[in-house]
């Protein structure tokens, strides 16, 4: 049964649509899907090779900005910006992985948030390129409705899911936990630990990379404020990962779950609106301190604490 599990959640997806739900639901959708695919990509990285980036919105951005400065410079459908994002953000990441993955630990962190920091900062000043806080627009949307939309990115998703299974059931995955684990002894056994420590942050990079350029094409707009956010992009990812369960397949789909519902909940409530980082905060250190493997992670706690025995 578990084996089926993901062709049967893929295809009950598939088939969501044709259920008629508004657009708002099917929006909420699209976005509890996008919020996957960069969890899954930050879980490869974080999770299971142990680098913690605090810099995800650095490669969310440039594949959203991939996307803009084709349609705004040079008149391309923004469409072309996924799949060119992979080169752009592959390129990225492994200038980023030369310069911040020879450091370990919280200097790993602090370097990758300040690479964020750096390409905000550089997209609101580059105007000729990126039209600086003025952001960048697409005037002609591809489509009205959402439907084609959340087939765009339940196929990236799903893309996403098969790409980290089977890069964690490989020798790739064996080590990157051996890294993860201890680096000085992976290394002591012959494994090069930058070199992989550079291939997951190169996977991580794109497919947050690519979740950004459709973006692009779904918002319409974008500008640095929101694409490079330190809040809404990196720390939302961590969220996203650590609510769900690091280094599990479904983790970061459960966190994206709850994390996409809860702020828009919190978001419908103007008392509550105003202090939704603060909330966040507080959900994170509950899950810290009573689930700290997440919910996936420690579902066999839940199950006992609410008597699911039979639960699978």
């Amino acid at each position: 049964m578990k084996r089926y599990l993901p062709l049967m959640v893929l295809m009950l997806l598939v088939l969501l649509p044709l259920a008629g739900l508004s657009t708002y639901a099917m929006h909420i959708l699209i976005l509890v899907i996008m919020w996957s695919v960069i969890g899954m990509a930050w879980n490869l990285l974080g999770g299971y090779c142990g680098q913690v980036s605090f810099g995800h919105a650095a490669f969310f951005g440039v594949g959203a900005y991939t996307s803009g400065i084709l349609y705004q410079k040079l008149g391309i459908s923004a469409w072309w910006g996924i799949p060119l994002s992979i080169i752009v953000v592959a390129a990225f990441a492994l200038v980023i992985g030369f310069i911040c993955l020879r450091l370990r630990g919280p200097f790993f962190a602090l370097a990758t948030l300040a690479v964020g920091v750096i390409l905000r900062v550089s997209a609101e000043n580059l105007t000729g390129l990126t039209q600086g806080d003025l952001g960048i627009m697409i005037r002609t949307r591809t489509w009205v409705g959402k439907t084609w939309y959340f087939y765009i990115i339940l196929a990236l998703a799903a893309v996403t899911f098969f790409l980290v299974r089977k890069t964690i059931d490989s020798k790739l995955g064996y080590y990157f936990v051996a890294i993860r684990e201890d680096q000085d002894a992976a290394e002591s056994l012959g494994i090069p630990a930058t070199l992989y420590k550079s291939i997951a942050l190169c996977i991580s990079g794109v497919l947050t990379g690519m979740a950004g350029a459709f973006y692009m094409n779904y918002m319409g707009y974008i500008d640095p404020k929101v694409v490079f956010a330190l809040h809404d992009i990196s720390i939302v990812t961590i969220m996203v990962v650590m609510v769900g369960g690091a280094a599990t397949y479904w983790g970061p789909i459960i966190g994206s779950v709850i994390m996409v519902l809860l702020a828009e909940l919190i978001r419908s409530i103007p008392v509550l609106g105003v202090a939704y980082q603060t909330l966040f905060g507080i959900l994170l250190i509950v899950i810290i301190i009573f689930l700290p493997n997440g919910i996936a992670g420690d579902w066999p706690k839940l199950k006992r604490l609410f008597g699911l025995r039979g639960a699978s």
